[in-house]
C-alpha cells in the first residue's frame, strides 16, 4: 500500500529511536467526535507507517456492522507527536489516522475523511479554509476530597474574566497545559480565565481547516489529561451550570486562494470582499440546520438562550457579540487578518464534521451569491419580539428537536455530512433526543410534586 512516504516514515522511526518511545498510540475519531485510539509498541511503527493498522469497526459509534467490521487505521504522518507526559518504560508518541475499510478506500463514515472530501472540493474552485477555533472549558474539583463525580464535583475557583493570579487559582493548571500543546505542536496565542466561575479558554493559532480540527482533537485530550493528573476535572459541556455564562467553540474562518486571504478587500467600508459577503450570507442561510452539527447536544441549547454571551439571533455585525457572526477588527495595512467569526459552535461538536458542514455552507452561498441582510450593530438581546420580526431576525433552534428538524430538510448539510454520517447522526442524537424527553428531572419533581 505504502501510506507514507519513505522519508517521512524514516523521519518519525528516528525521531521515535531518539527519544527512546516504547509505544506508539494511534488515533481516530467516531462520528459523535469522541476521540478513540489502539495502542502497538514501538516495534510496529513501520508496519502501521507503511500498510497501516487492521482493527474492529463495528463497536464504533456510527461505523459499520459486525458483518463488515474490518477496517483499518492509516496513520498521517503530519500528526506525529511525542507524548510529553509520558516517560520511561511508557513513552508514547502518537498519530492521529484516517480510516479506510478493508477495500483500501477512505471510509465515509469518518469524521476526518468527511471534512477532507469538503476542503478537496473547495480546493477544486481554488480555495483553501483557514480556521481560528476558541475553546472554552470548565474545571471541577471534588469536594471534601471524595471521588470526583457529577454528583461530588464543584467549580474549582470563583475568579472572573481577565483574573490575576491572587485572584485566579487556575493559573497553575494553565501553566502546565500550554507548555504540554506546544510540546505536541500548537502554538498557543493566550491563557486566560473566562468569564464564569472555573471557566478557562487557551487560544491556538489560526491553521488550516484539517490541522486545525486535529489540533481541537489534541486540545481535548491535553487539557483533560494534565486536569486529571491533578486530580481535577476538565468539561467541555457546552452548559454545566444553569444561571451562568456556557462554554463555546467560536471558529474564526477564512478562504485563502494563491496564498491571499480573499475575504479581504481594504477598498470596502467593513474590509470584506464580495465572496467573504456571500460565504457569511451562506452561513446565516444555514444556520438552522448547522446547529444540529455545531451543537448536536442536548445540553447545547441550554447555553443557547438570552442573557449569557452566547448568540441566538441569526445576524450579524462589526463587533456585535449578540449576533451569530461578527467581523472583528484587524490592524490597519494586515488585510491576511480579514475573518469572519461564527460565534454559536460549542466545544461538545465533532470538529470535522462541524467544519465540513460550515464549509459547505459558506460554499454554497458562494455558489448561489446569496444576499446577505443589514447588519445588525445593537445589542439584539434589548430587541422586542416584534422589533426582530420587523427586521426579519430569525433564531437558531430553541432544542436538539428542532436543529434536527431543520437539518433533516436541509440538503447542503446533509450532502456534506455524506450519506453515512447524516442518519447515524441522526440516530445517536435521537436516542439522546428521546432519552432526554422522556426522563424527570430534578427541577420537575421539586417543581411539582408537593402541590400537584
Amino acid at each position: 500500500m505504502g501510506y507514507t512516504q519513505e522519508n517521512e516514515k524514516k523521519r518519525i522511526i528516528d525521531d521515535a529511536a531518539a527519544n527512546e518511545v516504547q509505544f506508539i498510540d494511534l488515533e481516530f475519531i467516531d462520528v459523535p467526535g469522541t476521540s478513540k485510539m489502539t495502542e502497538i509498541p514501538v516495534a510496529r511503527l513501520g508496519e502501521a507507517l507503511e500498510h497501516g493498522m487492521w482493527f474492529d469497526g463495528s463497536s464504533i459509534e456510527g461505523f459499520v456492522g459486525i458483518s463488515e467490521s474490518d477496517m483499518f487505521l492509516v496513520p498521517d504522518p503530519a500528526t506525529y507527536s511525542v507524548v510529553p507526559w509520558t516517560e520511561g518504560y511508557a513513552r508514547t508518541a502518537r498519530l492521529i489516522c484516517d480510516v479506510y475499510t478493508a477495500n483500501n478506500q477512505p471510509f465515509d463514515g469518518d469524521p476526518r475523511n468527511v471534512l477532507k472530501q469538503q476542503l478537496a472540493k473547495a480546493s477544486e474552485k481554488g480555495y483553501s479554509l483557514f480556521t481560528g477555533p476558541e475553546l472554552e472549558f470548565f474545571i471541577f474539583k471534588s469536594q471534601n476530597g471524595d471521588p470526583l463525580t457529577p454528583e461530588t464535583a464543584s467549580v474549582h475557583d470563583n475568579a472572573g474574566y481577565f483574573e490575576t493570579p491572587t485572584r485566579d487559582a487556575a493559573i497553575e493548571l494553565r501553566r502546565q497545559i500550554v507548555p504540554a500543546l506546544e510540546a505536541m505542536g500548537l502554538t498557543v496565542e493566550m491563557a486566560h480565565h473566562e468569564v464564569a466561575p472555573g471557566q478557562q479558554e487557551i487560544d491556538f493559532k489560526y491553521a488550516a481547516a484539517l490541522t486545525s480540527a486535529d489540533w481541537i482533537m489534541t486540545y481535548k485530550n491535553v487539557v483533560r489529561t494534565i486536569a486529571q493528573s491533578m486530580s481535577l476535572h476538565a468539561s467541555f459541556m457546552p452548559k454545566p451550570i444553569a444561571g451562568i455564562n456556557g462554554s463555546g467553540m467560536h471558529v474564526h474562518q477564512s478562504l485563502w486562494k494563491g496564498g491571499q486571504n480573499i475575504f479581504a478587500d481594504e477598498n470596502d467600508k467593513m474590509g470584506l470582499s464580495q465572496e467573504a459577503y456571500y460565504y457569511i450570507a451562506g452561513i446565516l442561510s444555514h444556520a438552522q440546520a448547522l446547529a444540529a452539527v455545531t451543537n448536536p447536544i442536548v445540553n447545547s441549547y441550554k447555553r443557547l438562550v438570552p442573557g449569557y454571551e452566547a448568540p441566538v439571533y441569526v445576524a450579524w455585525g462589526r463587533s456585535n457579540r449578540s449576533a451569530l457572526v461578527r467581523i472583528p477588527r484587524i490592524r490597519a495595512g494586515e488585510p491576511k487578518a480579514t475573518r469572519c467569526e461564527v460565534r454559536f459552535p460549542d466545544p461538545s461538536c465533532n470538529p470535522y464534521l462541524a467544519f465540513a458542514a460550515m464549509l459547505a455552507a459558506g460554499m454554497d452561498g458562494i455558489a448561489k451569491k446569496t444576499s446577505l441582510p443589514a447588519a445588525q450593530e445593537d445589542n439584539l438581546y434589548h430587541l422586542t419580539p416584534a422589533q426582530l420580526k420587523e427586521r426579519n431576525i430569525s433564531t437558531l433552534p430553541g432544542s436538539l428537536k428542532e436543529a434536527m428538524d431543520a437539518l433533516a430538510s436541509d440538503d447542503v448539510v446533509k450532502k456534506a455530512l455524506g450519506p453515512h454520517i447524516y442518519p447515524q447522526l441522526t440516530e445517536w442524537q435521537t436516542r439522546d433526543w428521546n432519552a432526554y424527553r422522556t426522563s424527570v428531572s430534578d427541577w420537575e419533581k421539586n417543581r411539582y410534586f408537593g402541590v400537584i
